[in-house]
C-alpha cells in the first residue's frame, strides 16, 4: 500500500492520479476534508502530520510513502512512520537542501527533514525539484487586471518544472523503491527561463499583448512581507540576492527516469491555458 501525503497539492494529486491510473491501490491523506474520490483510494485520511500523536493507525499496512518536507518534527513522524511499518520513504524537499544552510529557513528545514529520513532506518529516495511551472498561477491577478505582469528578481534563471513531471519521478521511485534507495533525484524542466522570457511565452499562448515589469528589489521587499513571514522573505533574498543557490542548470532526471522528456513551460501553459485565462 502506498500513502500519499498532501493529496490536494500540486504535487500531491498528480500523483494520486498517476498511480491510481497505473492500477496501485493508494491511501491520501491531507489536513483538510477536500478530497477527490476514486475507487482505488482504499481511503481518505483527514490528519496533521505536525501532529504524530494524531496519526495512530494512518500508516497501518502502508509500506511506502510520499510525503513534504518541513514538518515540525520529522524526527518524531519518521518514528511513526517506521513504528507503524513503512519501509521506504520519498520525500520532496528542494534544491537549497544541498546548500544546507542553518541560517536560511528554508534550507534549513529541508536540510533537517531529510536528516530525520536518513536516520529513521527506513530505505529513501530524495526529489529536489526547481521552481515550479504552476508558479505562473500566483500572476493570475495581475493578468485578470490588466496587461502587466511584475515580477521580483527579474534577472534570475530558473529551469522550472512541470509538478506532473515531479509526481511522474515520485510514482517511479515508489514503484521501484529497491531502484531508487538512496538516490537524489535533482529535478527540472529542459530550459532555464528568465520572468520576462515566462511573460513573452504566455503572450504567445493566451494570444494577448503582455508586458513584463521587474520589481525593485526594495518594493519586492516591503510587498513579500506583508504576506509571509520575515524570515521566509529573508530566505528568498539569500537565495536571489545573495545568490546562494543557482536554479539554472538543466538536469535530466526526469527523462532518465521515466524514458520521456520533461514538459516545456509552453506545453505547461497550454495544458493550463484555460486557468490561466479564469
Amino acid at each position: 500500500m502506498i500513502l500519499v501525503a498532501g493529496a490536494t497539492g500540486n504535487v500531491g494529486s498528480a500523483l494520486a492520479d498517476q498511480l491510481t491510473a497505473a492500477g496501485h491501490r493508494i491511501r491520501t491523506l491531507t489536513r483538510n476534508h477536500e478530497r477527490t474520490e476514486h475507487p482505488l483510494h482504499e481511503r481518505h485520511i483527514v490528519a496533521d502530520l505536525n501532529k504524530p500523536d494524531t496519526l495512530d493507525g494512518a500508516f497501518e499496512g502502508v509500506t511506502r510513502v510520499f510525503t513534504l518536507a518541513g514538518y515540525d518534527d520529522m524526527p518524531a513522524l519518521a518514528a511513526t512512520m517506521r513504528a507503524q511499518g513503512v519501509e521506504h520513504v520519498v520525500l520532496m524537499t528542494g534544491g537549497s537542501a544541498g546548500i544546507q544552510r542553518m541560517d536560511n529557513a528554508i534550507s534549513r528545514y529541508m536540510t533537517l527533514s531529510e536528516r530525520a529520513i536518513r536516520e529513521s532506518g527506513m530505505t529513501w529516495t530524495f526529489l529536489r525539484p526547481r521552481a515550479f511551472m504552476s508558479n505562473s498561477l500566483r500572476w493570475l491577478p495581475q493578468l485578470a487586471a490588466g496587461d502587466v505582469v511584475r515580477v521580483p528578481f527579474s534577472w534570475r534563471r530558473t529551469a522550472f518544472i512541470d509538478p506532473q513531471d515531479i509526481a511522474a519521478v515520485a510514482a517511479e521511485a515508489l514503484r521501484n523503491p529497491d531502484l531508487h534507495h538512496g538516490a537524489i533525484h535533482e529535478l527540472t524542466g529542459p530550459d532555464a527561463l528568465l520572468p520576462e522570457e515566462q511573460v513573452a511565452i504566455l503572450a504567445r499562448v493566451l494570444d494577448r499583448n503582455l508586458r513584463f515589469a521587474p520589481v525593485p528589489n526594495d518594493e519586492a521587499r516591503t510587498e513579500m512581507e506583508s504576506r509571509l513571514p520575515r524570515e521566509r522573505v529573508d530566505a528568498y533574498f539569500g537565495f536571489y540576492v545573495d545568490n546562494l543557490i543557482d536554479e539554472s542548470p538543466v538536469h535530466t532526471t526526469v527523462e532518465r527516469v521515466t524514458g520521456r522528456p520533461p514538459v516545456t513551460y509552453e506545453d505547461w501553459a497550454v495544458r493550463n491555458a484555460e486557468r490561466l485565462t479564469a
